[in-house]
């Protein structure tokens, strides 16, 4: 488990001025990693991280010596603290000169891109409240199914279709079968759905054959970022059986460009518990650690801004409020689970958490338990009704960490639009 220490005091500040505003995602206390060129240039990605409304160039600095993410993910967790402490002691009040600020680059001038090359991609279903939901409605006599309580449920994706936030994506085609047709058709999804998700990133990588154990496991852990999964609901229950989630879900999922790493997430730390009468973890899934303080205290916000939104220049509406404290599965779960049988994970491969529900109905965080599979229009507050995503509409997912005795940090967004579907011929 990452230990708190100077970079995490509430009263440092920052010569970035911005950096010191209450308001702002990015405090000196956050520090999280991502990929950057100027608005206009064709030239390679470099590494960067946000302070305030800044990027710090890190090559620039000379506070490192590449621009392979993959490369920089890959240190020991050892190497990653000490460059969190220099880059946080150079980023101080007072320590900086002409030569420094000539690394800086104004956020609104980079174009941003995915934070690392992703290998491999991996969703879980970590959401107990969003498995039993669902579950209700695919399988209503029996909505939970008897393993999920024992193994942390996952399969895996399409890493190729992944795309960094302020993308548009067109409506997915797919097989869809309406339950009292008597053949599938072909044609553009009408039940698209957005997913709440947390992005896991793999940082030190394991040997093929070499099971983590659980007081090892976050130690492989770089940080995360906010994901949305997007979903077509109905192309969904006509393939996932027998072999699970297919064109339903590999057209397009969206990552915001921030990696917060487990470092600056040390002070957000919650225990993990069980609910009575459950059964507790096999014992590789089990540890003090995480016990003591597996799971991560991190508020989540959906909000949805339709085309009239934005014609009547509105932000968008949320709709729901969800933490990642209500996750059955943690992260140090999900990595000893997934490397049980010897598979090998790679710095960059990505985790997603699986749609983050909580045990309150307002906490879904999927339109298909919102409107409960499309009975139950939600009424927004322009007038306009939805129960699943229309052509133009915007998803903006958002995340933070707040405590008393620590400063609020943020994920930056995670932003995606719906445009209209191509033709399938």
């Amino acid at each position: 488990m990452n230990s708190i220490d100077e970079t995490h005091d509430p009263a440092l500040e920052s010569w970035v001025e911005s950096a010191n505003d209450p308001a702002t995602e990015f405090p000196i206390q956050n520090l999280p990693f991502g990929r950057f060129r100027r608005a206009g240039e064709t030239g390679a990605l470099r590494i960067g991280v946000a302070i305030g409304d800044q990027i710090l160039d890190l090559v620039a600095t000379r506070l490192i010596d590449t621009d392979d993410m993959n490369r920089l993910m890959a240190a020991s967790p050892d190497d990653r603290r000490r460059l969190r402490r220099a880059i946080s002691t150079f980023l101080r009040d007072g320590g900086a000169d002409q030569r420094a600020r000539d690394c800086l680059v104004a956020q609104s001038d980079a174009e941003m891109g995915l934070p690392c090359h992703i290998g491999d991609y991996t969703d879980f279903y970590t959401s107990i409240h969003h498995a039993t939901t669902v579950g209700k409605q695919f399988r209503p006599e029996n909505p939970l199914l008897p393993n999920y309580k024992w193994v942390p449920i996952g399969y895996h994706g399409r890493a190729s279709s992944i795309g960094v936030s302020g993308e548009s994506f067109p409506r997915p085609n797919g097989q869809i079968k309406a339950p009292d047709a008597e053949a599938p058709r072909v044609g553009p999804t009408r039940r698209l759905d957005y997913e709440l998700e947390i992005g896991v990133f793999i940082g030190t990588p394991n040997e093929r054959g070499e099971a983590v154990p659980m007081d090892e496991a976050e130690s492989r852990v770089f940080g995360m970022a906010l994901f949305n999964d997007w979903t077509a609901r109905d192309i969904q229950p006509w393939e996932y059986q027998p072999l699970g989630p297919f064109l339903s879900k590999n057209f397009a999922s969206t990552l915001s460009p921030w990696i917060v790493t487990t470092e600056a997430l040390a002070p957000f730390r919650s225990a993990f518990v069980r609910p009575a009468g459950d059964p507790q973890p096999l014992p590789y899934l089990d540890s003090a650690s995480n016990r003591e303080a597996g799971a991560f205290d991190i508020q989540l916000e959906i909000w949805l801004q339709t085309p009239k939104m934005r014609e009547a220049g509105q932000a968008g509406e949320r709709l729901v409020r969800s933490n990642f404290n209500d996750a059955y599965w943690t992260v140090a779960q999900m990595v000893a689970h997934h490397t049980v049988n010897g598979c090998n994970l790679q710095s960059g491969d990505l985790f997603g958490t699986g749609t983050l529900s909580g045990p309150d109905a307002e906490q879904a965080g999927s339109l298909l338990e919102l409107s409960e599979g499309g009975k139950k229009p939600i009424q927004l507050a322009n007038g306009e009704t939805r129960t699943f995503l229309e052509d133009g509409d915007c998803i903006v997912l958002r995340g933070y960490c707040e405590r008393n005795g620590a400063r609020r940090i943020g994920f930056g967004e995670c932003r995606g639009t719906v445009l209209p579907a191509r033709s399938h011929r």
